[in-house]
């Protein structure tokens, strides 16, 4: 879930500003399966993204202050010569729509309001915001990092330009272009965050809580909700084609890896020890 309070551990702001160590949060949790026998998710996954947040200080160490450029690390690679290169656009009054949950995409929204108002964003809410922004509205991604730099009580320069940085595909690794309505439904199955940070869509089912622009205008009156006046309509059709697939017709229809081409094949933009550097972490084999 993406509500509730325990959903996450909330220790990010004491972690970007040094009041706790990356490192005493790993040791408690290797001391909390020790003890109690319990190996799950929930400890795997807490371990996992404080070891992205020191990867990416690293990161930073390595390719300096060109994480700030709109080529990122790529350089003049981005410029036409790699797959991930691209024009960058900026629309003003789009990125405003962005930034006060008013994109129509009640996900998008849900996030971008949550922040507003407490300062806070879950890493799943970030990863797909930052896609929408970067992969489906084509924006110059520097804007949205230096939106989330204004106004994250977690925010940490190294996480959050490198995160942005690799979202839009300027690292040159793999891109990740999120499915927003699939993540919705999958993270928010009956759409009770959307509801509470959207109460415009709060009388609308879960069948279309995550799609509401399918409401036609019996059911918009039904639910207490007109689209274009309560809740804005999409400012993106929601069957965008991925620019980052060469045949948008391999896997239509499919989740992200579920096309003719086997997920964890031989991907050009991945490194040749990632893969083993993924399975060895997932064995467990980091010691603290």
């Amino acid at each position: 879930g993406m509500l509730g309070g325990d959903d996450s551990t909330k220790f990010s702001p004491w972690l970007a500003h040094g009041c706790i160590s990356p490192r005493f949060v790993a040791k408690e949790c290797r001391r909390y399966e020790e003890e109690t026998g319990i190996t799950n998710k929930s400890t795997y996954w807490v371990v996992f993204e404080l070891l992205w947040g020191c990867f990416f200080r690293m990161f930073a160490a390595k390719h300096g202050n060109s994480i700030f450029f709109l080529d990122g690390t790529l350089g003049r690679e981005a410029q036409g010569n790699h797959p991930n290169s691209r024009k960058w656009g900026l629309n003003k009054k789009t990125l405003q729509a962005w930034k006060d949950g008013m994109t129509g995409y009640p996900l998008v929204d849900a996030n971008m309001r949550e922040l507003a108002a407490t300062g806070f964003m879950s890493n799943r809410g970030r990863q797909n915001v930052a896609s929408f922004l970067a992969l489906d509205l084509n924006m110059d991604w520097r804007y949205g990092a230096d939106h989330f730099e204004s106004t994250l009580l977690d925010h940490d320069v190294y996480a959050n330009w490198g995160n942005w940085c690799s979202a839009a595909g300027m690292t040159g690794g793999r891109v990740n272009r999120f499915n927003i309505v699939k993540q919705s439904k999958d993270y928010d199955k009956e759409g009770d965050y959307v509801r509470h940070w959207c109460p415009e869509l709060a009388n609308v089912p879960s069948k279309l809580v995550h799609e509401p622009w399918k409401m036609n205008k019996e059911e918009q009156q039904q639910y207490e909700v007109r689209l274009g006046v309560d809740y804005p309509n999409p400012i993106i059709k929601s069957t965008a084609p991925n620019p980052y697939q060469r045949d948008n017709q391999r896997g239509k229809g499919k989740g992200r890896g579920e096309g003719n081409k086997k997920r964890g094949g031989n991907n050009p933009n991945r490194g040749r020890g990632q893969r083993q550097d993924m399975k060895s972490l997932k064995q467990g084999d980091y010691k603290f």
